[in-house]
């Protein structure tokens, strides 16, 4: 392994199920890659239905003890999870960049980030309370209690590999659930790495199960048809979780889904042009472009339009493109070739049709994995790229007249995840961050991440919100207790 690592042994090669490293049943292995290079950095193993079967058979064993443990036991079991995980950052990081490709810088902040979620809902397992309704008589009580959901299958992606997966695993053991997580095949290596500080910070056996597959499909089927399970949360593509979902329906579990974007940025005449191409740029190519959050469509005031593109072209030259391993860079590899290509296709589609290429627009010499950042000006609803989600690094900018058109072209897609605008008019900031149909909303502000917030969209871009106060709720079910013949006889 090429890895250096303080710790090495956070670099683990086997799955992890009912507090044991497994391997798989039929004992297939797949290979995990170092997308910058394409060197191999280990395998995994590649587990199917049965190893899921059995993962969702510990959990529910491990469940009875876990739910019934009190909230302030699994808080200090959380928090000494948290208190690892930091203690930690630097191997984590480097586990991360290996096997996802972005640089350390972006990943320590991903960890530490990823940390948040884990101190946050180790307090909230203290704070779940029910309510005494107002009584219909006074022989009668009213009372509403909030219990645990059961064993809960989540499925993660490859792009935050890291806190993505505490996202969900925090507030599901802090809310008194059990786990079966099933991390992307191309970034198992992290969650792998958690798994093992949860072993250290005391988490019981079975509480938390990773499954590892090179194909998510059978075991996703296993997650879904399980009557064992209970909820399923998945961060991934649109087209996916639709299909999660009707599985799902089957045994009508509770579902969070956390899907695809295609977010605007709005800049309008009188914005800070300087402050919104910053952000835009910031927002546009963290993780070399792969996050669902990303810009995805800028949109430019006319009277605004070519300044705010020179300033976004005196931007580019400062990226940094290079293996994430080196503190110098700034832009790391695409996932993966099929990554590449619809990349390149996207841009390729938007200049047959008409727009201006102001920079980028091919393979950077980087690796063959590297697109050069790009920048496409007079891009028209037309083109793929302002109707598709990029994932890439790559700013498509369009024009626009008047606030009523904004609103228009924003809201002109299925997805409702993210969007953002510029603008220092205050009634504004009202009437366009209400009509805007998107589950967050940034105003005079990009991209930012915090486990304060309620993350999540709707349309097409998912139910439920992760983070925040909210996030534990989309773990608990809420039981009535109905208290008759209190009166005396």
């Amino acid at each position: 392994m090429a890895l250096q690592l303080n710790d090495a042994s956070l670099f683990k090669d086997r799955a992890f199920i009912d507090g044991e490293w497994v391997e798989a049943v039929a004992g297939r292995r797949f290979d995990v890659l170092d997308p910058a290079t394409g060197e191999k950095l280990g395998s995994v193993p590649d587990m199917g239905p049965e190893d899921a079967k059995h993962a969702i058979e510990a959990a529910n064993r491990a469940w009875p003890e876990w739910r019934a443990m009190s909230a302030k036991k699994r808080y200090y079991l959380l928090r000494r999870w948290y208190e690892l995980i930091m203690e930690n950052v630097e191997d984590l990081a480097r586990i991360l960049t290996a096997e996802q490709g972005k640089p350390l810088r972006e990943s320590r902040g991903e960890v530490a980030y990823g940390a948040s979620y884990v101190e946050w809902f180790a307090e909230e397992a203290k704070r779940v309370t029910g309510d005494i309704l107002p009584t219909i008589s006074n022989d009668r009580r009213l009372l509403v209690l909030k219990q645990p959901v059961g064993v809960v299958a989540a499925i993660t992606p490859w792009n935050y590999p890291s806190a993505m997966i505490t996202r969900k695993l925090a507030p599901a053991l802090a809310a008194g659930c059990t786990v079966v997580l099933k991390p992307a095949e191309d970034t198992p290596l992290s969650a792998l790495a958690l798994a093992e500080l949860a072993i250290r910070a005391g988490i019981p056996a079975g509480v938390l199960n990773i499954v590892t597959a090179a194909q998510g499909v059978e075991i996703g089927k296993e997650f879904t048809a399980n009557p064992t399970v209970r909820k399923i949360s998945f961060t991934g593509s649109t087209a996916v979780g639709k299909l999660l979902m009707a599985q799902a329906a089957s045994t009508v579990k509770k579902v969070s889904l956390e899907l695809g974007g295609n977010a605007p940025f709005i800049v309008f005449e009188d914005a800070d042009l300087d402050a919104a191409a910053a952000a835009a740029f910031g927002s546009k190519f963290v993780n070399s472009g792969q996050a669902c959050v990303c810009v995805n469509r800028v949109l430019v005031q006319e009277s605004v339009y070519e300044a705010f593109l020179e300033r976004l072209g005196k931007l580019l030259p400062k990226i940094r493109p290079g293996h994430g391993a080196a503190e110098e860079t700034t832009q790391g590899p695409l996932i993966n070739r099929r990554a590449f290509e619809k990349v390149d296709s996207l841009v390729q589609d938007a200049l047959a049709k008409g727009a201006r290429l102001l920079a980028g627009g091919q393979r950077h010499e980087a690796g063959e994995n590297f697109y050069q950042p790009t920048l496409l000006a007079d891009v028209s609803p037309d083109m793929a790229c302002f109707q598709q989600e990029i994932f890439g690094p790559v700013m498509p900018v369009t024009r626009f007249s008047t606030e009523e058109e904004a609103i228009r072209i924003a809201n002109d897609t299925p997805y409702g995840l993210a969007a953002y605008f510029f603008t220092r008019d205050v009634g504004r900031m009202w009437r366009v961050g209400e009509a805007l149909e998107y589950g967050m909303v940034g105003i005079n502000e990009g991209m930012g991440g915090s486990e304060l917030i309620p993350f999540g969209g709707i349309k097409e871009s998912g139910i439920g919100r992760e983070g925040s106060k909210y996030g534990i709720e989309e773990y608990l079910e809420i039981k009535y207790l109905g208290f008759a013949g209190l009166a005396r006889n």
